[in-house]
């Protein structure tokens, strides 16, 4: 009897508490469509939760675009360093609202304004200019950039810009086009190789072929007459992940209503308001990215001809990627280097550095958006942005490491996190999974069929399309989308909804939470167990599905020679040869010949230092910072600029490379033109080399080396000590 009392109280309980929770869950989904109705409404809706002024509108512009420039307005407890580069935010146009970068306050704005840097943001109005194009976007944010520098020529250094998801490649675009502008570069989750990664996973990649090409894509800009609804993207978005769409996301919120409502509206706010695109420029993106695979292998040109080769990018490009990403995965997010390089020696001849940052298991909008991502990677990026533009050309790895009481001069870290650099080689990209030449062929196969399908649906069923949707209204099939219903339907105007409020405020006012240790409640946790179990195994077999049809129909020897690739054929993978550029790098490889007796001290001493740290396969911030420090204590007019010491980096390290041998022997006699600042220099020369810790055996000998050839040229009361042990 006591028993079944009990088991009565607890169902009591758990149902007072579940109808409460479904209460205040429906009244959520209310006030999200609210939410969503105002920001529909808005001329220019966004979620960036920091005070800011529009610079520059590009619709007022001579060829107009829907972006504009803004400057985020300082922080009232923060103090900008106008000696600091401007950071540049720049927002991913991929079918969501703006603002995403600077969402919350740890953001990719939020950690460069704390760090003392002057913040921009590059957003977009939900409309696009009639007629505008992906070029006339990268022309436009080329112009914002530029404005940007110009408003900082005091600053050490060019506008550092980072870049999420989409925004990555448009901002490569830019940079490849117009490579005096930018600084370092941070992509973010950002695609660039889109055929890339590896059976199993990434079925993203294969809807191209699923869907036979891009002709569905001219279709949906046709019925909306000129116009692509982003919600189309974002619908695509979440068909990745059934199980979160459909089950996890919302029963998180209703299981913890009384905490999860405010971050779930904050997140809505931004996934739930679809942007428009010109068919044309959406169409150009498919066609050229998605399905064409275009933009690594240098086989896009402007307007006027011009190639958009990557490797013309000669600002630091950091790339931050995630094993956890569905959308962007390492593979797509690095692919592109492989495409233009052989060997990390092209890399280093074409005075590229290119450092990865690889994150265990966030997803693709936890890049950037997860606070816990901003206050570590973006931080450390942002802290350690003059030490990455200071790097020597080449490829490495971010690893960030959190400081324990082992760390070696901790003091010379800033905050709780060591930023290191270690050297990787192209073979470290390839372990990550690539493609076999075989379903590099059938991702051709694919492109030569979009090419087909769209060309014959352009010719025989384009003009009947827009005659049909020339009839209809535009607004109503944009209103008449799934995604854009299932806000709407919670709105104010639902009768039911506005009946529903007084119970919603009834519960709230009454709310009585279950126990966590109640049976019931466990019940529905298990239940809820089991239906995300099952659509995981849906979506799962969906994708093993998915990817086995295109495997054998791409693969399919009769459908490639339909689509004119011949037996044994091979897709593009590699960008072509440059004369042009290889006779330039041949030029300069062979001017440095006259460079291993040029220069003074300050050469002397980078060259040593590069001497004795080249065989390691790291280095971190602790050197750079005292390296740093020894810097700011010279005058500011005898102190060298960022881009002066990464151009006097640049060449030592060639000529260490070139030929050690020479270049050591080389340094008396860079010594002997200035001896006046010599104890000071070997003094500080000591420091930084002790700053990362101890040096290794080889480090050590080649030490003694250096320190015999600077300590028979010191004066006797400023002789070579020995290394302070760290």
């Amino acid at each position: 009897m006591a028993q079944n009392s009990t088991m009565l109280g607890a169902a009591v309980e758990y149902w007072t508490d579940a109808a409460q929770r479904g209460l205040l869950f429906l009244d959520t989904l209310g006030e999200r469509a609210d939410i969503y109705l105002e920001q529909s409404e808005s001329e220019a809706p966004h979620v960036l939760t920091f005070p800011a002024e529009a610079l520059i509108d590009g619709r007022k512009l001579g060829r107009p675009v829907n972006y504009v420039l803004v400057r985020i307005l300082p922080l009232d407890d923060v103090a900008i360093d106008p000696r600091k580069a401007p950071v540049v935010v720049v927002d991913p146009r991929a079918g969501h609202g703006p603002g995403i970068g600077g969402m919350k306050p740890e953001s990719e704005i939020g950690v460069s304004l704390r760090a003392g840097h002057p913040v921009y943001f590059i957003g977009f109005l939900p409309e696009p200019a009639p007629g505008q194009t992906i070029e006339d976007v990268c022309r436009v944010e080329g112009m914002f950039i530029e404005e940007v520098g110009k408003r900082h020529r005091q600053a050490e250094g060019k506008p550092i810009v980072i870049a999420n998801c989409q925004a990555g490649w448009q901002t490569m675009m830019t940079a490849a086009i117009r490579p005096e502008l930018m600084g370092p570069i941070v992509l973010a989750g950002s695609p660039l190789s889109y055929w890339a990664g590896v059976r199993g996973k990434n079925p993203m990649r294969y809807l191209g072929g699923l869907l036979g090409g891009t002709w569905l894509t001219a279709l949906a800009g046709d019925l909306g007459q000129g116009v692509f609804d982003g919600a189309n993207l974002v619908a695509n978005f979440e068909q990745l992940n059934p199980a979160n769409t459909y089950w996890t996301k919302p029963y998180n919120v209703y299981s913890k209503v009384d905490t999860e409502t405010e971050r779930f509206l904050e997140f809505e706010t931004w996934w739930g308001a679809p942007v428009l695109l010109n068919a044309h420029e959406m169409q150009w993106i498919a066609d050229n990215l998605f399905v064409g695979n275009k933009l690594s292998i240098g086989e896009i040109r402007t307007s006027k001809g011009v190639r958009v080769d990557l490797r013309n990018v000669k600002s630091p490009i950091v790339v931050l990627c995630s094993w956890g990403d569905e959308i962007t995965p390492p593979q797509q997010a690095l692919g592109w280097v492989l495409d233009l390089y052989d060997d990390v020696d092209e890399i280093v001849a074409e005075g590229q550095t290119i450092i990865y940052c690889l994150h265990q298991s966030i997803g693709h909008l936890g890049i950037f958006v997860s606070g816990k991502v901003a206050s570590k990677e973006h931080r450390e990026f942002v802290s350690c942005m003059e030490m990455i533009e200071a790097t020597p050309p080449g490829l490495y790895e971010a690893v960030i490491t959190e400081v324990g009481p082992d760390t070696a001069n901790a003091d010379l870290v800033d905050g709780k996190y060591l930023f290191r650099l270690e050297r990787r080689t192209l073979d470290d990209i390839r372990a990550f999974g690539i493609n076999s030449p075989e379903d590099d062929t059938r991702f051709a196969a694919v492109a030569r069929l979009s090419e087909i399908s769209l060309g014959l649906y352009r010719t025989f069923a384009q003009p009947w399309v827009r005659k049909l949707a020339s009839a209809s209204s535009p607004e109503t099939m944009l209103e008449m989308h799934p995604n854009r219903i299932r806000f709407e339907a919670f709105s104010d105007e639902n009768p039911f909804m506005a009946a529903l409020k007084p119970f919603a405020e009834w519960a709230r006012a009454h709310r009585t939470p279950v126990s966590p240790d109640n049976p019931f409640l466990a019940m529905e946790k298990a239940a809820s167990g089991w239906i995300t179990t099952s659509l995981q195994s849906w979506g799962e077999m969906r994708d093993a599905m998915t990817e086995a049809f295109f495997l054998n129909a791409y693969g399919s020897p009769l459908l490639q020679a339909m689509v004119g690739l011949r037996a044994g054929e091979e897709a593009p993978r590699r960008i072509e040869r440059d004369l042009v550029r290889e006779t330039a790098a041949a030029e300069l490889g062979a001017s440095l010949d006259d460079k291993f007796e040029k220069g003074g001290l300050e050469e002397a001493a980078l060259r040593a230092l590069i001497y004795v740290r080249l065989p390691g396969d790291a280095f971190d911030e602790r050197g750079f910072r005292m390296l740093k420090m020894i810097r700011d204590q010279r005058k500011s007019n005898n102190r060298m600029t960022p881009s002066e010491f990464r151009d006097m980096l640049d060449v030592q390290m060639q000529l260490v490379r070139l030929d050690a041998e020479r270049a050591l022997k080389a340094l008396p006699k860079l010594i002997e033109g200035d001896k006046k600042d010599l104890a000071e220099i070997w003094a500080a020369m000591q420091k930084i080399l002790a700053a990362p810790g101890a040096l290794d055996a080889e480090g050590e000998r080649r030490y003694a080396r250096v320190e015999k050839l600077f300590g028979a040229k010191l004066p006797a009361k400023g002789k070579a000590k020995e290394l302070p042990a760290s």
